[in-house]
């Protein structure tokens, strides 16, 4: 095979010549080998690089825009909205008709955004990024501009067009104009002019379906059917952008409430942060994904590395006596694993680029500026050369391993469990096939072993964990009961301490109602805590027929007046814990409470389901004369679609009380976290996928390499009387070791992690911590 004058010739020689030999006869382990280090790495950079395009993705929005700081709710259509434009810091203000009075043809409600009242939105405000086409002339009538989303979900383009149907001004004035079946207005052709996207103007929502937003000029022409006049005129409300941005906000609050003192000022960049915080817990899932998609690299494709490595070693042995020389052996063993890495890497890089058309995910998709490929060379180039290093790292200590001991000639490591099956006159094939999976063998039989069990644990384990994080994902995605909302409807009795009518007439209907499971009466209000710093939304809740659910994360209810459950963020934000006193501000003043309990609230107007409080109706009016939202909160039976029950029970209190005109019910708020986790719920079955993708490639290439290096043993066996038949037995036996011991290790280990890990999630999103069924993994897994 090799002269000894080419051994002496030099280490490029040697290394050159037997890459050529590994290349003609083990190709294809070598093919295997590199679309195993190409999946893995591909996988991990584009999961990397997604994270970094997710997390980005609102802060380069708004560097490309000129956003909104503020929204200023006056709530009339007559007011001067030149008082706050003059206001200090205003850089620049834009007004908006506040009406649901117009309807897009063939589109549901709420396609259309509120009419600008001048030019200044899209050109000093808001200035949208354009996808394709371009901005509305704002002195056109006809001219309008659409979100992605309202492109991609109703299928519109540039150059198509909408018709949007107006009130009359009659219908205007005598409130009518949110009857859009009866609207008597004029029928306005809109011809879009372009795909949009900015963060509030032209935003579009996970649970929505994209918006048009019409040109200045509709304004200006159709001003009494969108504005009105009189009594019966719509609101017209403004959006500011501040020089000082979201910390200029509070001053300008104190300048606009000296103008007029019930003008509402929200913070848009505070309000923003809610949204980032979404992409960054997705962000947070794809680095998780990455950083299990690595783990399992490490162990799978690294244990195959090793694997080839070591073999080559070992048949290297038999060209010392001609002069090779250890570093020659060492590096003529590395050399094809080595071209493998850089060959893998590369593919890895270029599928990575190419599935960065697919980043970031959920709400950051949303918010991408620049969506398309994109190259991240940040995380690509540092991650090929990771790749290369590492490859290099574990071929050459493997072979230098694999080198040593074979010179040291150490004695081979016998297997308890085959030495056992010898024993108990188990058949030959049985036998030789435990010895296979479990004994590494001498000499150019020599096969590294334990590479292979460590790879067959991490497999089952890697892809048990992950099936039982998206066991978990999908049960809490499904179920908003998870995030505390055990109710499907809501109907408001009353507002600001005045109930729109008697509620016990009302009650009495919805309680005899068989699809109604509990219906308790729920009153709101704020109180402030820590020297009024900190706001909570308060509910007292009374029980009208049967008590509603409500989840307690720890502790108990609270059972009297002096007692109070905190949501875990408002506790958090009191730095109280179970067993605490806290002190709590209403309108009657100040109450010390003792915590009894950590659960979640309903999801409010004003709050989230982990802000807030719970107290009894007792405690509630030790705080409150009155309160700010009335409520009558219903829980349905299993199975029954709020949808139905809904007009059912409308229907049914309407029928009893005539005079309850107007009476009806909202669906209950669905938290943000549902969203946000419906989002990622896909990513544990792709990375359980993945997982098994790369296991089975990994210990099928670890058992045709031990099937090669021992072809030797199962001739000499062949011709000592072993059958075919047999010899297809010790493979089966050797391939069914591996799985066992992967089952026996990896089961209970990946059950464990994949409910550590959801137990973390649940901590911290927060949401009620369930353990995930693992009867469906089992199933798949075994």
């Amino acid at each position: 095979m090799f002269a000894p004058s080419n051994l002496r010739n030099g280490y490029v020689t040697i290394v050159g010549a037997w890459l050529r030999l590994e290349v003609r006869r083990r190709w294809r382990s070598l093919a295997v080998l590199t679309l195993l280090i190409a999946v893995a790495s591909g996988t991990v950079f584009a999961a990397l690089a997604g994270a970094r395009r997710g997390a980005s993705a609102q802060s380069r929005l708004q560097e490309r825009t000129r956003p909104a700081t503020a929204t200023v709710y006056a709530n009339d259509p007559k007011f001067d909205w030149e008082q706050i434009r003059a206001l200090p810091g205003v850089e620049a203000l834009a007004t908006f008709v506040v009406t649901y009075g117009t309807a897009l043809e063939g589109f549901p409600d709420g396609s259309i955004a509120f009419p600008p009242a001048d030019d200044g939105e899209m050109r000093t405000i808001e200035r949208p990024v354009v996808f394709s086409g371009r901005l509305p002339d704002p002195a056109r009538t006809d001219e309008a501009v659409v979100t992605a989303k309202f492109a991609s979900k109703h299928h519109k383009d540039v150059g198509d067009t909408v018709v949007l149907r107006l009130p009359t001004p009659a219908q205007v004035a005598n409130g009518e104009s949110t009857d859009h079946g009866r609207l008597a207005g004029p029928r306005v052709t809109l011809h879009i002019v372009g795909v949009v996207r900015s963060p509030w103007l032209a935003a579009d929502t996970p649970e929505g379906e994209g918006t048009l937003i019409p040109s200045a000029g509709l304004t200006a022409a159709y001003r009494s059917n969108l504005v009105g006049g009189g009594a019966g005129a719509e609101y017209i409300n403004a959006i500011v952008r501040l020089r000082g941005g979201g910390s200029a906000v509070s001053a300008f609050r104190d300048a606009a409430v000296r103008i007029r003192p019930d003008l509402e000022v929200v913070n848009l960049p505070s309000e923003q942060r809610q949204v980032q915080r979404a992409s960054t817990f997705e962000a947070r899932c794809l680095l998780a994904f990455a950083a299990a998609a690595l783990v399992a690299a490490l162990f799978l494709v690294g244990a195959a590395i090793v694997r080839y490595s070591s073999a080559g070693a070992s048949e290297l042995l038999s060209l010392r006596p001609l002069g090779m020389t250890p570093q020659q052996r060492v590096g003529a063993a590395g050399i094809a694993p080595v071209i493998a890495g850089v060959l893998g890497a590369a593919v890895g890089v270029v599928g990575a680029i190419v599935a960065s058309q697919w980043f970031p995910l959920g709400t950051a998709q949303l918010l991408e500026p620049s969506p398309g490929i994109d190259i991240d060379w940040t995380v690509l180039a540092p991650g090929f050369g990771f790749v290369v290093i590492a490859v290099l790292g574990a071929a050459v200590i493997a072979a230098r391993l694999a080198t040593t001991s074979a010179q040291r000639d150490l004695p081979s490591r016998r297997s308890t469990v085959a030495r056992t099956a010898a024993r108990a006159g188990l058949p030959v094939p049985l036998v030789v096939g435990a010895r296979f999976a479990l004994e590494p063998g001498r000499g150019r039989a020599a096969v590294p072993v334990r590479p292979a069990l460590i790879g067959a644990v991490a497999g089952v384990l890697g892809i048990l964990a992950s099936l039982t994080f998206a066991g978990a994902v999908s049960d809490a995605a499904a179920k908003p009961a998870r995030f505390g909302q055990t109710f499907q409807l809501v109907a408001y009795m009353g507002l600001s301490s005045e109930d729109f009518g008697p509620t016990g007439p009302l009650y009495a209907v919805l309680a005899k109602n068989p699809d109604v499971a509990a219906l308790n009466d729920v009153k709101l209000g704020v109180a402030t805590a820590r020297r009024g710093d900190t706001s909570v939304s308060v509910y007292g809740n009374t029980p009208v027929s049967n008590a509603m659910a409500v989840v307690i994360t720890a502790g108990r209810q609270a059972g009297s007046a002096d007692e109070v459950v905190l949501a875990p963020r408002s506790a958090a934000a009191l730095h109280a814990r179970l067993g605490d006193t806290v002190s709590l501000t209403g309108d009657r003043g100040a109450v010390r409470l003792h915590v009894s309990g950590i659960g979640f609230v309903p999801q409010g107007p004003h709050n989230t389901y982990a802000d807030g409080a719970w107290m009894t109706p007792a405690g509630y009016r030790t705080l409150f004369n009155g309160f700010q939202y009335h409520e009558a909160l219903v829980s349905l039976r299993p199975g029954v679609k709020p949808s139905v029950a809904a007009a059912a029970l409308v229907n049914a209190v309407l029928t009893a009380i005539p005079e309850a005109q107007g009476f009806e019910f909202d669906f209950a708020y669905d938290p943000p976290q549902v969203a946000q986790i419906r989002q990622v719920r896909v990513l544990p079955v792709v990375l359980g996928s993945f997982l098994g993708l790369l296991a089975i490639g990994a210990i099928g290439h670890a058992l045709a390499t031990a099937v090669r290096r021992r072809s030797h043993d199962l001739a000499v066996l062949r011709a000592l009387g072993m059958t075919p038949p047999q010899s297809v037995g010790v493979v089966a036996t050797q391939a069914t070791v591996l799985a066992v011991v992967g089952l026996v290790f990896g089961v209970p280990l990946g059950i464990a992690l994949g409910r550590f890990v959801w137990r973390a999630v649940a901590d911290s999103t927060p949401l009620q911590y369930t353990s995930p069924p693992a009867a469906l993994p089992l199933a798949l897994i075994g």
